[in-house]
């Protein structure tokens, strides 16, 4: 992937491909910011780039040997080191550092990106410390942290820190609507706002099993014309379908709580919407006051579950206050 296809990081992008043309890398970057923001995918466009045996315009050619093994993740110059468990342990940076004592196989330079460096410990901080106040030659280090508090402070100044920020939402939409092409529309703009500008949390916390049953929720919820009995039954049905989802009720509640935000401000914006859509389209007695009522259920149904009440019980009372 070249650095052309990175959206919404401009400063980082730049200040790699300066360094990248001029031939002055530094020997360890630390890429710091949100999770599924592009910090991994960068430093793999970097390594791309490096590992090009003929370049063009100062992007990978796609077509040599080196662009082949490094797209079909077989190149033996590069290696990507990822927590055991909870964390990266001293064993990991152990063998790491053997690694590092033997020139690269094919390559000019060997290159180790090390996702979320900031689950290292102490001890395994202090052996990478080691690394980077004595690099091996040809290496390059590529420390990739959703936050550099944890690290050891001597760890980040003996990096070069780029950081990296979230995306404004219709640059979201772009990578979500390219990753995820199975989203509707409203799905995707949903995620864009939801993963707060960090576009590559929206595979993961979003499956297809939250939105689907978010949809028939919200479907329910905007359909005309039930008696009190229908309500109720739909409440109760659904209900034990939030109570049985396994993962993701968390991510449910903030599609419904964006779907009643969003509602609230098309009637404050005076918007009409015309069919149902995942965020947009209002209900006749759907005012203000109702729909802050809604929003309320839904965040006190969550704050129940983070102690630990019965969760039948709380998806139960959620969808009954909903269906009212």
């Amino acid at each position: 992937m070249p650095f052309s296809s990175i959206i919404g990081q401009p400063k980082a992008v730049n200040l790699l491909t300066r360094a990248l043309n001029g031939n002055r890398l530094a020997h360890g970057y630390l890429f710091v910011g949100p999770e599924g923001i592009g910090k991994a995918t960068t430093a793999r466009a970097l390594a791309a780039s490096l590992f090009c045996q003929a370049p063009q315009a100062g992007m990978p050619c796609g077509r040599c040997g080196g662009c082949i093994k490094f797209a079909s993740g077989n190149h033996p110059d590069f290696q990507v080191l990822r927590p055991e468990g909870a964390g990266i342990k001293i064993q990991q940076i152990r063998e790491l550092k053997k690694s590092l004592s033997f020139p690269p196989f094919e390559a000019e330079m060997r290159i180790v990106i090390i996702e979320d460096a900031q689950t290292m410990g102490r001890e395994a901080g202090n052996s990478l410390l080691k690394i980077l106040e004595e690099p091996p030659p040809n290496n390059l280090l590529l420390l990739v942290a959703a936050d550099s508090e944890p690290l050891l402070e001597t760890i980040v100044s003996r990096c070069q820190v780029i950081p990296f920020m979230p995306l404004p939402v219709a640059q979201a939409v772009e990578i979500i609507q390219r990753n995820h092409p199975e989203f509707s529309p409203e799905e995707t703009e949903a995620m864009a706002k939801l993963t707060s500008g960090c576009p590559g949390q929206a595979g993961t916390l979003y499956n297809d099993e939250v939105l689907s049953l978010h949809k028939e929720c919200t479907q329910a919820l905007l359909s005309k014309n039930r008696s009190q009995a229908e309500a109720l039954e739909q409440a109760l049905y659904l209900a034990g379908r939030l109570a049985e989802l396994k993962d993701g009720l968390d991510q449910l509640f903030d599609l419904l709580a964006l779907f009643f935000k969003e509602n609230m401000m098309t009637q404050i914006s005076g918007a009409q919407g015309t069919e149902p859509t995942l965020t947009s389209t209002t209900r006749e007695g759907w005012n203000l006051q109702r729909l802050s009522a809604m929003v309320d259920a839904v965040d006190t149904a969550r704050r129940q579950l983070a102690r630990n009440c019965n969760r039948a019980l709380v998806c139960e009372v959620l969808l009954l206050e909903l269906f009212a």
